[in-house]
Formats: structure tokens, C-alpha cells, sequence
């Protein structure tokens, strides 16, 4: 492969997207072209007929899509962008390097992106980062700001016939809203005007590894915003050079909430939002259920005072904020009041939170969960099954399905079987259903009124239609 160019001559080079559908490379292929660059690639799920309308949709656009199979390499000169994880062996990269094209990956690009706008927010953290991504750029939109937003979810904000895929909005050059991914360790590639940090918890890599990583992170931010409820993100604040702390509990957060001031319901809920700074109140109304939600609300509206925009102003625009695809989306209500929820919990917090929000409110909790992945599984399966066993009750069920597996020569030794042994351990009450459609079946069998079905996981983009047809089947 050849030396890496100057971002302009990068910039300026055709690109080919390995896995173009992937969750993190198709806002980035979006806002590139939206740029006007040449923007083609390839996709396992295409080829498999998985998703096909996500897949025509991009077409439409102008995207030339190829068959994985190498016929979309044609040039030395197509940059070739892939995971660090996608193999030598698959067809593309094999051309690639036969014809000594440039490989970067998902995240180089997206960091010089940043690195060279005007100024980069950066949205990290083990959870929350697309919920907060989607906040922060939907206030700097509305305060007439027009940020770039690359995410990682669809932002229901920014949906429209044309892109129903709007994982990304391409606006000016000069604001660069982007969530930023510690598991890889391509966090340190990113120089953040302003950088907010969530949470810092078990996911992808030990607790040592994410504190040295975060704390450069902090480092490296002009302006640092830190989650003061989570203490190990707080622990991180004597790194930052200029801080501003949020927090539902700590009474010394910059950006809070007045004590008492917070009222809760199933689909939404209303907060008192108290500017320290200066002592004003600022009544929210969040169309969002769930305390974390509630905490990325209180991030967004920091980050966003970091970057200029007015608390009071913040607070207006979050009330028209839509959500995002597979973040707690109610998939429906069947006649029989049976309620499905479409979410991409995949890990101990994420999965914590939405159980939480589920458990705040009556009805049994049916929790169906495909582990994104065996290395995962390894990784955080103990941790997973003690999340589960822990947030849900003696009547709730968690029904497992084997990890989802596209190919590759991953270790699959370790499977879903461990997790529901460990749960039943703790006292929980789970299932190992190992195909996916016939778990479908188990939750339509044991579901009955008033229950609420919560299909967990990522990586996977069918979980979608997966929940539909169980709601389906129930109506």
C-alpha cells in the first residue's frame, strides 16, 4: 500500500466502502459524497438479500454498489475504506493490495474529517454516544448552526422519503458533531474542540485500558464535558484543561437538575434543568423515556453550551428531538396490549438502562437478546448475565439466540448457552433458543396482555424487521 496522502489528496481520490451498510460506514460514505467525492462499495448483507431496501435506498443516491467480489476495485488510485478486522482473504482487499490502493480505515477517515473542520465535538463514552450525537446535533441544527453529524444510528429528526437512512447530515465544513469509538482505540486519533465524555464501563476492553484512553481523550478536548453522576468519568476530570460538569445527583454539576424536578412517564418524561452558571431553571420536556436518557439530555445540552448555544434555547429544542432507530423504539401495541420495543442495548449498561426504563412501569418484561458477536461474548458475557439476572424479576423471561455470525474464522467455542446458564445461576429465569426465528416463535407462545417484548442486540440491522413480525404475529 502506498504512503498516506495530505488530507486534500486523500479527499480528493475516488473511495470503495467495504461493508458500505455497516452502521459506521454509511453515514461516512454519505457525508463524503455529500462532498462531492466519488463514493462506491460492497456490502456481505447485499449480497446475502439481507436489508434490500436499505441497499436500494443507496443506489438511488448515486452510489455505485458492487457484488463482494473484488469487480468494484478497478483503480490504484480508489482509496479502499474497511474495518481493521475485515480479512485479507475477502475478495476486495485481495485486488486492493494486488493493485496497491490505499487502505484506511472507518475510523482514519472519519478522523481526518474532524481533525480538519473548523471544529470537532466529539461524543464518547461505553454507552450512549449515538443518543447524545443525535441531541447535540439536533440543537446545533435547530440553533441555525448547520453542523456535519456523522453517528451511528438513524436520527428520526432527519428522516426523510428521500434518506430514510440518516445516519448522517452533511452541513458545513466548519462543525464536526461525531461520536467517537474507544473499542478499537481509534479515540486518540481524534483532537476534540469539545469533548464529552458519558461513562466509562466494561465493554470491549478492560477497565485499565479504557481509563488511559478516556483521560487522553479529556487531554486532547479544548473544552472537556464530563458526566459527574458516573464516577469513573469524574475520576477522569483532574485530566481535562477546561471542564463542564453535568449531572442528575451531583449538586456541584454545572449543568443539573433542580432537586425534585423531575417527573416520569412511560413514553416521555419533564425535568427542571438548572444552569449553574448563572443560577436560571429551564423547564424540559423530553419526548424520551428513561434517567439515562434523561443524563444524555443533560450531556447534549452541556456539549452545546460548550460550543455557544444558550441552556434556555437547548432545553426548547430537545422537546421536538424524535429519537433515533433501535434506541427504545416502540415498535407498536398489539390489540391484546402486548407492547414491542425495538433496541440496540448490546452491552451491561446499555442493556441496564433500557431493562431500568422497562422496570420503571407494570407488566412483565419479555427480553429477547442476540449476542452481537462470540468475541463479545467472551468478553462480557459473565458481566451481561449478571446485568440481566440482576434488572429483571421472578415473572420476567430472557430468551437468548445464538451470536450473530455473517462468516469469518472467529473463535465460536463460546456461545449464547454460557450466558443463560450463568443467568439461571443468579436466579434469573432465562432460555437458549439458538435459532433466531424459532425464538420468534417462543416470545409470540409465552407472550400474554400486558406484557412488554424487548428485542436487544447490534450489528445486525433484520433485529428490526425480526421485532415487526413478532408484532405482527401478535396482532
Amino acid at each position: 500500500m502506498s504512503d498516506f496522502p495530505s488530507p486534500d489528496e486523500l479527499l480528493s481520490r475516488p473511495f470503495f466502502f467495504v461493508g458500505i451498510g455497516g452502521s459506521g460506514m454509511l453515514p461516512l460514505a454519505q457525508i463524503l459524497k455529500g462532498r462531492g467525492a466519488r463514493v462506491a462499495g460492497s456490502d456481505r448483507s447485499r449480497d446475502q438479500g439481507r436489508t434490500p431496501e436499505k441497499f436500494a435506498a443507496l443506489e438511488r443516491d448515486g452510489f455505485a454498489l458492487f457484488p463482494q467480489d473484488g469487480s468494484g476495485i478497478a483503480s490504484p488510485e480508489q482509496v479502499v475504506v474497511a474495518s481493521a478486522a475485515v480479512e485479507d482473504s475477502v475478495p476486495e482487499i485481495a485486488h486492493a493490495k494486488e493493485l496497491g490502493c490505499l487502505r484506511v480505515t472507518r475510523a482514519q477517515l472519519n478522523s481526518i474529517l474532524f481533525n480538519t473542520s473548523g471544529a470537532g465535538i466529539a461524543v464518547a463514552g461505553t454507552s450512549g454516544k449515538s443518543t447524545v450525537t443525535g441531541m447535540l446535533g439536533w440543537i446545533l441544527h435547530a440553533a441555525g448552526r448547520a453542523p456535519t453529524i456523522m453517528n451511528g444510528a438513524v436520527m428520526k429528526n432527519f428522516v426523510t422519503a428521500e434518506r430514510p437512512v440518516a445516519s448522517a447530515v452533511v452541513g458545513s465544513e466548519g462543525l464536526y458533531v461525531s461520536e467517537v469509538d474507544e473499542s478499537d482505540g481509534s479515540i486518540a486519533l481524534y483532537r476534540p474542540a469539545v469533548g464529552v465524555l458519558l461513562n466509562v464501563s466494561l465493554d470491549h476492553m478492560g477497565m485499565d485500558e479504557l481509563r488511559a484512553l478516556f483521560a487522553d481523550y479529556l487531554g486532547r478536548s479544548r473544552i472537556a464535558v464530563i458526566n459527574a453522576d458516573d464516577a469513573e468519568a469524574l475520576a477522569l476530570l483532574r485530566h481535562a484543561k477546561e471542564a463542564i460538569a453535568f449531572g442528575i445527583d451531583q449538586p456541584r454539576a454545572q449543568i443539573g437538575i433542580a432537586p425534585g424536578g423531575v417527573a416520569e412517564g412511560p413514553m416521555q418524561q419533564a425535568a427542571l434543568v438548572i444552569d449553574r452558571h448563572d443560577g436560571s431553571e429551564h423547564a424540559l420536556r423530553l419526548p424520551l423515556p428513561g434517567r439515562h436518557n434523561l443524563s444524555n439530555a443533560l450531556a447534549a445540552i452541556a456539549g452545546a453550551a460548550a460550543a455557544g448555544i444558550p441552556v434556555a434555547n437547548s432545553v426548547r429544542y430537545l422537546a421536538d428531538f424524535k429519537g433515533l432507530a433501535r434506541r427504545f423504539e416502540i415498535v407498536g401495541t398489539s390489540p391484546s396490549n402486548i407492547a414491542v420495543i425495538d433496541d440496540f442495548g448490546h452491552n451491561p449498561e446499555k442493556c441496564a438502562a433500557t431493562l431500568r426504563t422497562l422496570k420503571a412501569h407494570p407488566g412483565r418484561v419479555l427480553a429477547f437478546f442476540q449476542p452481537h458477536g462470540y468475541g463479545p461474548l467472551r468478553q462480557m458475557g459473565a458481566e451481561l448475565a449478571e446485568t440481566l439476572a440482576r434488572e429483571l424479576g421472578p415473572d420476567d423471561r430472557v430468551i437468548l439466540c445464538d451470536p450473530v455470525y455473517f462468516g469469518g474464522t472467529t473463535d465460536r467455542s463460546v456461545g449464547s448457552e454460557r450466558v443463560v446458564e450463568l443467568i439461571e445461576a443468579s436466579g434469573g429465569r432465562a432460555e437458549h433458543v439458538a435459532a433466531r426465528p424459532d425464538a420468534g416463535d417462543r416470545l409470540v407462545e409465552i407472550a400474554r396482555p400486558g406484557d412488554r417484548i424487548v428485542v436487544m442486540g447490534a450489528r445486525d440491522d433484520t433485529l428490526s424487521a425480526f421485532a415487526a413480525d413478532i408484532l405482527a404475529r401478535l396482532a
